[in-house]
């Protein structure tokens, strides 16, 4: 991304914000750090059923943080790498993997869409997690971008945050399911003013950012015109942190290899089949 792009003053104020939260978040409750350095998963059973076995697979995770679902899947036997366009993020990604034993980890400083410029070679798989996307504008040119760093065969996964969940209200009182944001990817960003991060911990000094939405139709149709076929799209009732204030917590699961996955919440059961929450898919490179 050029320094002329009309969203460069966009991506400098999400990058400011995000540089200030990474020891926000190492050092949270939220994280828990200290339990992963403990040896205790972080990514969520239905990630690690629906992705399988990556044992001695080349994994790239694009918008990796600091790194810790990243190396989750290293621990899992995956040979990682991580982008991400915080220089702070890398750095402590570093760390981490040092501090837990994994010497093969590669983190780098990249914006998402300069990746192919900046890794070589290409992936079985490129993974992106909860709450990444949002942080794009241009949808179709991300999809260019995974086709790109995937080897034919290899595959996209994604588990995130459903569009729909991203346009309702979350400040109302009287509890109802209202649209307030857009659906669909617009040219300008939605901003956002607020002093703290999504975990606990100090308030921020850079209060500003901005994000985009892309409804789930843009990014299918976005893969699959950049050669990918749809595997699978499952849309979820659950999501992993409370997105409304008056979601209800459920109790962490397992999948079959025993591995619980984090805290996650629903809509009260009179809302449950009103509106998904999550959803996950895989696509495939085209040979």
């Amino acid at each position: 991304m050029t320094s002329d792009s009309p969203n460069a003053p966009y991506f400098d104020a999400n990058l400011a914000r995000w540089d200030e939260s990474v020891p926000i978040h190492a050092a949270s409750e939220g994280y828990d750090l200290a339990g992963f350095l403990r040896g205790e998963k972080t990514l969520y059973a239905v990630e690690m059923d629906e992705v399988g076995d990556v044992t001695g697979k080349a994994l790239l995770h694009l918008q990796c943080h600091f790194g810790m679902d990243t190396l989750g899947w290293a621990r899992l036997g995956a040979r990682v790498t991580g982008l991400d366009f915080s220089g702070a993020a890398v750095d402590r990604a570093r760390e981490l993997a040092i501090q837990i034993g994994v010497a093969d980890a590669t983190f780098v400083q990249a914006n998402v869409y300069d990746a192919p410029d900046v890794l070589p070679g290409q992936f079985d798989v490129v993974y992106t997690g909860i709450g990444a996307l949002c942080w794009l504008p241009d949808i179709r040119a991300w999809a260019a971008v995974v086709s790109k760093l995937l080897k034919p065969g290899g595959f996209l996964y994604v588990y995130e945050g459903h569009p729909m969940l991203w346009t309702l209200d979350d400040e109302r009182a009287d509890h109802e399911l209202v649209v307030r944001s857009p659906y669909f990817e617009t040219e300008s960003p939605t901003e956002w003013v607020g002093d703290s991060t999504y975990v606990d911990g100090p308030p921020l000094m850079n209060q500003q950012s901005f994000g985009w939405n892309h409804g789930l139709g843009e990014i299918v149709t976005g893969l699959i015109d950049a050669g990918l076929r749809l595997d699978f799209l499952h849309e979820h009732r659950e999501v992993a942190w409370q997105a409304l204030p008056w979601m209800v917590r459920t109790d962490g699961d397992s999948n079959a290899k025993g591995y619980v996955r984090r805290t996650a919440w629903q809509l009260p059961a009179a809302q449950r089949d009103r509106c998904p929450l999550m959803y996950s898919l895989k696509a495939t490179k085209l040979a």
